[in-house]
């Protein structure tokens, strides 16, 4: 990791870089990053990771070039099919050495795309930002609040910029929602429930995903997406009630200044309705406003080439763009449930789980 110091200097794992970065070049670096017509070179972290063939193909669909990859796990093939000169490293520090070298040549990175668990996007950011690199990193952008003010002041002391992935609005249903509402009536309170239900095997609780300290638990882990997506949509939270809390599920109340919303969000495949089977994996997603069904399923595919496009234009989500939903999923982390009392989401009423290790503890 580099650690930043005023008079532009970095340590390099622990060793004091003999070359100062010549601030010149990080200058020249960043307007070039904003050329449209130039091609664009791209580090990833998490080059393996379920989320990366979506930044990969991104990449390539905005006819840039990924130039070095990482991962501690050496099940990346998939650069083969867009990226096959793509230099790769399982060692971090030879990927740092990698990256510092290329930073003082004629053709420098200008992005850094992070793929990597929840819990290590704070650090990785702080990494490609203090490398010189502007960052696009994977939803959530970090676990806390906290994190994001002092984001911001690194953005600040480093002259770079990080952006994040919330690519539900720029889905066409939901951005046509959204104008709806505005230009509906200015009074008006809507009732809405989500059901969000995405099985998971047994593996899921051996992995990071499991650890409510690496992934933040199931509201942030599968739900932070939707967060933004609601505040986005029904403005800023009033009230956040925590129904029910468990390893595998969570359901609760969230007052919106133009919504009531009720929400159910779980990982097992016993909560699923009988009818509920999208490709090989069961999944079911619904939204209901004011009693009618929202569709929304369809139309993903492409929406991380977009977010690309978006931000490499100068249009992307940045750091504060984020935070509500980060508050939100914070909030439900930190909150005591208050069993099934009020306004809550007709699922929350089913039977709980055991959990299949025999833990006993939040997740």
């Amino acid at each position: 990791m580099f650690a930043y110091v005023k008079k532009k200097q970095y340590l390099c794992s622990g060793k004091l870089c003999a070359k100062k970065i010549n601030k010149k070049h990080m200058q020249e670096n960043f307007i070039g990053q904003h050329n449209a017509n130039a091609v664009q070179h791209f580090a990833l972290i998490g080059a393996a990771g379920y989320i990366a063939p979506r930044h990969i193909k991104a990449i390539a669909d905005t006819g840039n070039n990924l130039m070095v990859a990482y991962d501690k796990f050496d099940s990346v093939g998939r650069l083969d099919s867009s990226f096959p000169d793509c230099s790769f490293f399982t060692e971090h520090e030879q990927f740092d050495r990698f990256c510092s070298k290329q930073m003082r040549t004629d053709s420098p990175l200008s992005w850094m795309s992070i793929c990597t668990p929840n819990y290590t996007h704070d650090a990785f950011i702080r990494y490609g930002l203090r490398l010189g690199c502007d960052v696009i990193c994977e939803k959530p952008l970090v676990l806390n609040p906290y994190n994001i003010d002092n984001l911001v002041e690194l953005e600040q002391e480093t002259g770079h910029k990080a952006y994040t992935i919330l690519q539900l609005r720029l889905h066409d249903r939901i951005a046509a929602l959204k104008k709806k509402i505005e230009e509906g009536p200015q009074d008006k309170i809507y009732d809405v429930d989500l059901t969000y239900i995405t099985s998971r095997g047994k593996w899921y609780y051996s992995s990071w995903k499991g650890d409510v300290h690496k992934a933040g638990g199931i509201a942030t882990n599968i739900g932070v997406h939707f967060y933004d997506m609601l505040q986005w949509l029904f403005g800023e939270v009033e009230q956040n009630i925590v129904h029910v809390m468990s390893f595998d599920r969570v359901a609760g109340y969230l007052q919106l200044k133009r919504a009531r919303v009720r929400y159910f969000l779980s990982i097992n495949a016993a909560c699923l309705p009988s009818n509920a089977v999208e490709g090989e994996k069961k999944t079911y997603r619904t939204l209901s406003i004011d009693g009618e069904e929202f569709e929304f399923s369809q139309g993903f595919t492409e929406l991380h080439t977009e977010s690309y496009r978006q931000i490499l234009a100068g249009n992307g989500f940045r750091i504060s763009e984020a935070r509500p939903s980060i508050e939100i999923v914070s909030t439900i982390r930190g909150a005591h449930p208050v069993g099934l009392v009020g306004d809550y989401h007709p699922l929350a009423k089913m039977p709980l789980a055991a959990h299949p290790f025999g833990w006993d503890e939040k997740r």
